[in-house]
């Protein structure tokens, strides 16, 4: 009879990071180490070694996996609307995978999907006709508002639509003083309206910088 050993799919690289997203998915990235990998995936931790050098190098190969997962803007469709879709198909990985927020910019040895991800934008934008220094501008403003407002999103304690009333509805019974008119006025005529979802702010933002974007690129012309 097969033990559960035996049973297991064999060691490759692609198995160990692949658990190791899987693990910083269920646990966090600050569970991931090469024992607890290891322990995962009912092995010794030396048998890893084979396959990555370091935890290094396994935050190297998860963060692009991560990015190959985002599909790639293309340089030769309309701009606007390529980084439109890039930001939320970023935005959605993130949310899949929240752990990614901080690293997806500070690994110092990027890997070959990471590394496609930034050419196909630049080049979305520069073949759009924006200048280097545009370029430059926009592809950090776009990264700094995706990535912040991933972070603020994992951060609420509420998700999706008509789930913000659990938390702000208590939260206004200490506002009956009237020392705070204008939190509760954002409450009742905002937050705790039917169908509000923070997740729907993402495009108000994001139409304001690719407008912002749009005028910006129209008077470099």
């Amino acid at each position: 009879m097969p033990t559960a050993a035996s049973q297991r799919p064999p060691l490759s690289r692609e198995r160990v990071l692949e658990c190791a997203v899987a693990l910083a998915d269920e646990s966090g990235i600050d569970a991931l180490t090469i024992r607890t990998l290891a322990h995962s995936m009912g092995t010794k931790p030396m048998s890893l070694y084979y396959y990555v050098a370091n935890k290094d190098e396994i935050l190297d190969g998860i963060v692009d996996m991560v990015f190959s997962e985002i599909e790639l803007p293309a340089p030769e469709g309309d701009w606007r609307e390529e980084m439109e879709l890039r930001a939320h198909r970023v935005r959605s990985t993130l949310r899949r995978h929240p752990w990614a927020v901080g690293l997806l910019e500070s690994r110092s040895a990027p890997g070959p999907a990471t590394l496609r991800h930034h050419e196909a934008t630049l080049a979305t934008l520069r073949t759009a006709g924006f200048s280097v220094q545009l370029t430059a501008h926009a592809y950090a403003l776009l990264d700094s508002y995706i990535y912040g407002f991933a972070v603020q999103e994992a951060a609420l304690p509420f998700e999706g639509p008509d789930t913000a009333a659990a938390i702000t509805s208590p939260i206004l019974e200490r506002f009956t003083t009237g020392e705070y008119p204008r939190m509760v006025e954002i409450a009742v005529e905002h937050v705790l309206k039917p169908g509000y979802d923070f997740g729907d702010e993402f495009q108000f933002g994001l139409d304001l910088i690719l407008d912002g974007l749009s005028r910006q690129a129209g008077d470099a012309d």
